[in-house]
């Protein structure tokens, strides 16, 4: 069993959630943030590989070069085929978008008369999902005008929409609530109200251990597995659960913590290691490939004083960040604890917050560089577009906001006036 330590830690004033482009939700920090003194060099510089741009492109006048590199002077050396290939490199486009912040706005894209929960972008950036705790979840077609493409009334819901899950090919969305019961819906369906069992089925996937369906637990985290055949929950019977979808049956529960399990994810496309944290303060990580009949993690990383409330995972088997009640998000390195998925630049954590913000840092300096202020409540979750410069945040005053960048086009206006604006302070 091995340990780790954080290698970049942000103080904030925690409410709950947490997510990274690497995103962290919900937190609220107090003070000015310095640069970060020890910030972890290789992350930096992995972070700083994958969101520069290609020494070719950046030296358009032989000898010269000019920092930063401005994204006209990239384009020209790309219509100059200076890389020999005619086109952008991944790190180049990262470059271009890691230059524009979402802080124009912001928009509002809906207000219900309940509290939103959750909130995220679909992997193509063509979906946005809500959920709200008056049994509403909406999925709106973000190339449409964010047009409610489906507005559905979740079945047996108990006390919120916890969590909600779309399929890698977008054609399912899982919900949970606190109920050992887990449904889905069929999004490509034609009707766009889906009222559960009336208009549309939901069916219900059973996470119960006991063939009686004993509703002794409710479950706070869901999540599809990249390849779309398994989810996994985590519960408030202290436990992980693996189901699979193509056989239809629960395959795999682990006694994961000695607490809730507020948060679980597949930390890669191979399915094999999971990560989950929960109230006990723990992070860990599990190897279902050499689980034995103890079920022992892989792994524990210890160093938040206070529940895990969220965990991202940035897709590449290695990093991931933590959000927790004592005021901090984590990023952690599984690598220093024990003897390729597609990367992007990921350059920002991002998180909403308890007093009504959503704060946006710097992975490479550990500085905050956006505070975006509009909610009149806890900003309970929030979601960055996959490719364009485009946050949403979902908060329990029922608005959802978008906010762009400056130089985007302008957002529509409000559907309604806010009665006022409060502001807070840092």
């Amino acid at each position: 069993m091995g340990y780790a330590m954080s290698r970049l830690e942000i103080d904030s004033d925690l409410c709950d959630g947490g997510k990274t482009t690497e995103r962290a939700s919900a937190s609220q920090s107090q003070r000015p943030k310095e640069p970060l003194a020890y910030l972890d060099h290789e992350i930096s510089q992995l972070t700083k590989l994958r969101s520069g741009p290609s020494e070719f492109l950046s030296r358009v006048a032989p000898g010269r070069r000019e920092l930063p590199v401005s994204a006209v002077k990239m384009l020209f050396g790309r219509e100059a085929n200076h890389m020999g290939r005619g086109r952008f490199s991944q790190a180049d486009c990262c470059h271009v978008l890691g230059r524009y912040l979402p802080v124009n706005g912001p928009s509002r894209v809906d207000a219900m008369r309940s509290r939103a929960y959750v909130s995220q972008f679909s992997a193509d950036g063509s979906l946005f999902v809500a959920g709200f705790q008056g049994s509403h979840i909406r999925i709106y077609n973000v190339d449409r005008g964010w047009k409610v493409q489906k507005d559905i009334h979740a079945r047996s819901l108990r006390w919120t929409v916890t969590d909600t899950s779309l399929s890698p090919d977008q054609r399912y969305l899982v919900y949970a609530s606190m109920s050992p019961f887990v449904h889905i819906v069929n999004v490509e369906s034609a009707a766009t109200e889906s009222l559960a069992n009336v208009t549309e089925i939901h069916d219900g996937l059973d996470f119960s251990v006991d063939d009686d369906g004993e509703d002794s637990f409710g479950i706070f985290s869901v999540k599809f597995s990249t390849d779309g055949r398994e989810l996994v929950a985590g519960s408030s019977d202290h436990s992980i659960y693996v189901y699979d979808l193509v056989a239809n049956k629960l395959t795999l529960r682990i006694m994961a913590h000695t607490s809730d399990v507020n948060t679980v994810c597949f930390a890669d496309e191979s399915g094999h290691l999971i990560y989950s944290g929960g109230d006990d303060n723990l992070c860990k990580v599990w190897d279902r490939r050499c689980l034995n009949a103890k079920g022992e993690p892989a792994g524990i990383l210890t160093g938040h004083l206070e529940g895990i409330t969220f965990i991202d995972s940035r897709g590449d088997g290695r990093y991931f960040i933590s959000n927790g009640k004592d005021q901090t998000i984590k990023l952690w390195d599984i690598r220093k604890m024990s003897s390729s998925a597609t990367c992007t630049g990921q350059k920002y954590i991002y998180t909403g917050s308890n007093d009504h913000c959503v704060y946006i840092y710097d992975l490479v300096s550990g500085t905050q560089v956006a505070r975006l202020e509009y909610h009149d409540s806890t900003v309970r979750d929030c979601s960055w577009h996959p490719s364009y410069p485009m946050l949403v945040s979902s908060s329990w005053d029922g608005i959802i906001a978008k906010w762009e960048f400056p130089g985007g086009r302008e957002a529509p206006a409000p559907m309604v006036q806010r009665r006022s604006r409060r502001r807070h302070m840092f």
